[in-house]
């Protein structure tokens, strides 16, 4: 049997293949990949030998051929993001096989099932520079590190580029709130608390709430307060994965979560009160957060009153980091969170002002990743995968 065609065990009815081209006659070796195609949220084309469809071969992002058969698809034009799988990596015929079609791999199942739902993952989102991530920290309790980190998400959302903003402070009231958000629909933390392994990028942002162009990862005003390590590091590359921007507000105390999510921090932000108290709070902030972010910068912050307190020079001298910038006290900010205005909104306002120098500087990365046919990372390299390892 010949051809290519759609799986009954994989049929959508009216819905467009965005999936691997899997070719195989083997059935336990189909029912595993339609597993793992499932798990990384891909409809995949199955058929049974040389593709009978026009154009299939070329416009799948990624080429799944069983052992079984690729000696019949030595004639089929060469491609990259070819995979062949079978049982044993170490055959010398399966190895021979994988040279005469091209193939950048060979997988040995059920060892390399990690890494091929993510290789399914990768190819059907489409590969791209990884977004620009920006934790926030307060140097002090009610430094504005929240209000910081929303107002930077919406005036990179007023860029055009996707924008993500993610609630890391389980105690921090819920950024859907600041945003007045609170009621919109979609999913908050505690859905994602069981997260573990691959999360889809694009399945994550579209399950938010969409608040002022950007998407809001926040805490819903009931239950447990607590984010797994595994679900913040999982959650986190996924957003990374959309690219454009992901501006994430964490808490001063580093747990594992949060020692997480910093690993993944392009640019952390300290801010901190022009006040001697908060310095010496935020010192021991800082101490918390280098072993594990290696780019912070102060954010001085200016404080009501006609005294301006601390020179911005003096607190980044004093804390050892260099200085992002200098936030001037907002008088406005009040009135407008209560107008439904969100932080940095006001173009004139100080936030705003802050947070396009911010962006001026650190650029926000112009567009989400392009989605196109072939390998997710590089080109073809041919290699034997063991348990996620390419040998």
């Amino acid at each position: 049997m010949t051809g290519s065609t759609g799986s009954d065990r994989a049929d959508r009815s009216g819905e467009e293949r965005d999936g691997p081209l899997i070719l195989t006659e083997d059935e336990r070796l189909l029912d595993d990949l339609l597993r793992l195609c499932a798990a990384a949220g891909a409809l995949p084309e199955v058929g049974h030998g040389p593709p009978a469809r026009r154009g299939a071969w070329e416009a799948a992002p990624l080429v799944i051929i069983g052992e079984d058969c690729a000696d019949r698809l030595r004639g089929v034009g060469r491609r990259e993001g070819v995979v062949l799988a079978g049982r044993d990596a170490d055959d010398p015929a399966l190895l021979r096989r994988a040279v005469a079609i091209g193939a950048e791999r060979v997988l040995a199942l059920p060892d390399g099932e990690r890494w091929l739902v993510d290789r399914i993952a990768d190819a059907v989102e489409g590969v791209g520079p990884p977004a620009r991530t920006v934790g926030v920290i307060g140097g002090r309790g009610g430094a504005g590190a929240s209000t910081l980190a929303c107002a930077l998400a919406v005036t990179a959302a007023r860029t055009g580029a996707p924008a993500l903003l993610v609630d890391g402070d389980p105690l921090g009231g819920g950024l859907d709130v600041l945003l007045g958000g609170e009621k919109e629909p979609g999913l908050r933390w505690p859905a994602f608390t069981e997260s573990r392994g691959r999360v889809a990028g694009g399945v994550l942002a579209e399950s938010l709430p969409r608040l002022h162009s950007l998407r809001v990862l926040s805490w819903d005003r009931a239950g447990e307060a607590a984010i797994p390590p595994e679900a913040m590091r999982a959650v986190l590359a996924a957003a990374r994965r959309r690219g454009g921007v992901v501006v994430v507000d964490l808490p001063r105390r580093v747990d594992d979560a949060v020692a997480e999510a910093l690993a993944q921090v392009d640019v952390g932000l300290l801010i901190v009160p022009a006040e001697l108290r908060a310095v010496a709070a935020a010192q021991r902030v800082a101490a918390g957060v280098r072993p594990v972010l290696g780019d912070l910068r102060a954010v001085a912050r200016g404080v009501p009153g006609p005294d301006p307190g601390l020179p911005p020079d003096e607190i980044a001298r004093l804390l050892k980091l260099p200085l992002a910038g200098e936030l001037g006290w907002d008088t406005g900010l009040v009135g407008d969170l209560a107008r439904d205005v969100p932080p940095g909104a006001q173009p004139r306002g100080p936030l705003a002002r802050f947070c396009a120098e911010f962006w001026r500087r650190v650029p926000v990365p112009s567009g989400p990743p392009p989605r196109q046919p072939g390998p997710a990372v590089g080109g073809p390299v041919l290699g034997a995968v063991r348990g996620g390892v390419r040998r």
